[in-house]
């Protein structure tokens, strides 16, 4: 009698119902131009710098123009820091620009524009770490393997594991669960960027719309939905921290050509002038922002 393979389409306890997920997906995925037929690696790989702590509708505001602008490795690496800086907006967390910057120029330089496509040479990339090189790896090269962000987690720790969220990360862990989830054929990317997209529409964090999930079990909610355990997650605070006050400052010198004045940055912040005086310091030191000859401030890279 011949062995009998398991279809990995085929759901299994404490798994996943493959076809249910990918139909589901092709049905109710949001169009967003990074997936689109015909993105570069280089491409993704900037979306994914993006999308780091920024929400979906922020980065469709950047993206497009940036990959025209820049639709290559080598032509970001050819820009300024100051062009780079000015382009990145109201993104938030600007050094990640920096980082882009200098993953572009490494690209550039020592693999021939080229994205690499295995895990461990992109992991050596400035400011890509573990989710983002596996993004890439999967996205863009279409690799069998975990991508686990905060979406994917809360859906495996709720269907797989019946808890209401996922609890403090670990690396080792987290891929472990989303790499068995994984089917064994081609459509393992699709299972993985559907996976994302289900947590980032249908199973959020706060009022999960069950109504709507396409997975025929859940853990969770065969166990009637128990509450999370342990303290509830703090929001983090934005108005009034010195993340704000550093906004305020970038966005002086983003909306200038030419270096301003000390007075001219006051202004920006005048509620808490030692504040202000920390996050310019801070700005200096992260070199978003450089103090030319003269003693005045312009972005980083401006003289």
């Amino acid at each position: 009698m011949p062995d009998i393979v398991p279809d990995p389409r085929v759901k299994r306890p404490g798994h996943i119902a493959v076809t249910n997920l990918l139909a589901w997906y092709e049905r109710s995925r949001r169009d967003l131009p990074w997936r689109d037929a015909g993105v570069t690696a280089w491409q993704i790989l900037v979306s994914e710098f993006m999308l780091q702590q920024t929400p979906v509708a922020r980065v469709l505001s950047i993206w497009p123009d940036w990959v025209r602008r820049w639709p290559t490795a080598s032509a970001t690496a050819a820009a300024s820091t100051a062009e780079v800086l000015r382009a990145w907006g109201k993104l938030g967390y600007p050094r990640r620009a920096l980082r882009l910057h200098e993953c572009a120029t490494v690209i550039a330089r020592d693999h021939g524009d080229v994205v690499p496509s295995d895990v461990e040479t992109l992991l050596r990339l400035p400011g890509v770490g573990s989710y983002t090189a596996r993004a890439v790896a999967c996205f863009a090269y279409r690799q069998r393997v975990p991508v686990v962000d905060t979406n994917v987690r809360r859906v495996v720790a709720r269907a797989v594991h019946g808890r209401a969220d996922a609890g403090s990360p670990s690396v080792s862990r987290d891929h472990a669960d989303v790499a068995a989830l994984l089917p064994e054929d081609g459509t393992a990317p699709r299972f993985s960027v559907a996976l994302m997209e289900l947590g980032a529409t249908v199973c959020t964090a706060r009022a999960p719309r069950c109504g709507l999930c396409p997975l025929a079990e859940c853990a969770w909610r065969s166990a009637d939905y128990p509450p999370a355990v342990g303290p509830a997650r703090r929001v983090q605070r934005y108005a009034g921290t010195d993340r704000q006050v550093r906004g305020c400052l970038l966005d002086v010198l983003r909306a200038t050509d030419s270096p301003v004045t000390r007075a001219q940055l006051d202004v920006a912040w005048l509620s808490d002038t030692r504040q202000r005086d920390r996050a310019l310091d801070s700005l200096l030191v992260d070199g978003l922002v450089t103090q030319t000859v003269d003693g005045r401030f312009a972005l980083g890279g401006e003289r």
